[in-house]
């Protein structure tokens, strides 16, 4: 990435309006890369940093593809799409994470993430299906099935290694936390977010683009009804892939073209981030005026007196 003083404009900003009447304010950081990391347009400061959460499920679902195990397991695209989701548990969703433990001989009881409130099962969790093709690998390579989420493990490190692999960069660089499911996830700029999207999208791996195939074929899996990942990638069948993280991130790739979009909402606002998201790929150009239009049905009007309104612009560098 290029040094702060080329990666710096103004932020943009998400106003709640109660009747036309402004009562909150969200602020937002933008940036659009290419596969090579090159910084080309942005909203704020491209080197903001920050976790980088359930975003960065489809780089995890990586060690599915890349090791063997969708062949080993017959696991099919579906599969591979919930491996990426942050699912709302229902019937079908929970189904396709069973079917992955059962083709890879796996007790549910060894999935590790939380059994969520007024739940009954951790296959109901919303990163159950990330869960189950960690346990895949594991099971595939004959690595300890009990300690799967512990940094040092294989599969851990094998994560790490790609991530750093694809952003050229040192594993030992990355800071690493647990999220909430219990998996690592790392810190990073926003502009390697976008970079990593870019390259998700770029169309120049293999294991890369049937990740994209499959969320982008089956995005009912990936988030669920009424959700933005899902509503947005039926919506442009097949031109856009997106994955929401927690805590305001947001990332979008434009499949085959190798750019990529990353948004951090400041305040961790969710609906200030898909407001901004439906700003920005209108102004980019990704998705049509009906298309925006459509999802602002859902995203920026939140009540009978409320709605979202979004200022500012992402500046070409």
């Amino acid at each position: 990435m290029t040094k702060a003083k080329r990666t710096q404009t103004a932020e943009i900003k998400v106003q709640l309006l109660r009747e036309g009447i402004p009562e909150s304010i969200h602020r937002a950081q933008a940036v659009v890369c290419d596969s090579r990391g090159r910084v080309l347009s942005v909203a704020g400061n491209a080197e903001t940093a920050t976790f980088i959460r359930s975003a960065l499920k489809p780089f995890q679902a990586l060690s599915v593809t890349k090791t063997g195990t969708l062949e080993r397991y017959n696991l099919s695209d579906r599969d591979l799409a919930i491996i990426c989701s942050s699912h709302r548990g229902s019937m079908e969703q929970v189904r396709q994470v069973f079917n992955i433990l059962w083709r890879s001989d796996v007790e549910p009881t060894l999935l590790q993430c939380p059994i969520p409130e007024g739940k009954r099962s951790p296959l109901q969790h919303n990163c159950s299906g990330k869960h189950a093709g960690m346990l895949a690998v594991c099971q595939q390579r004959k690595w300890p099935l009990n300690t799967y989420l512990q940094r040092s493990h294989p599969l851990q490190q094998l994560i790490l290694q790609q991530v750093a692999e694809l952003l050229g960069m040192p594993a030992d660089e990355f800071i690493c936390a647990h999220d909430d499911c219990g998996a690592p996830t790392y810190f990073m700029q926003i502009g390697q977010m976008a970079t990593l999207f870019a390259k998700l999208a770029s169309g120049d791996s293999v294991d890369m683009e049937r990740i994209v195939r499959a969320m982008t074929s089956y995005p009912a899996l990936v988030a669920g009804q009424e959700a933005f990942d899902t509503d947005l990638m039926r919506l442009t069948e097949g031109e856009i892939v997106s994955k929401s993280g927690a805590e305001g991130i947001q990332c979008i790739g434009q499949v085959g073209s190798g750019l990529g979009l990353a948004i951090k909402v400041m305040d961790g606002a969710k609906r200030a981030k898909y407001a901004v998201a439906i700003h920005l790929l209108k102004q980019l150009g990704w998705i049509t005026p009906t298309i925006a239009e459509n999802l602002a049905e859902t995203y920026l009007v939140i009540g009978d007196f409320k709605r979202l309104d979004v200022m500012g612009e992402i500046e070409m560098l």
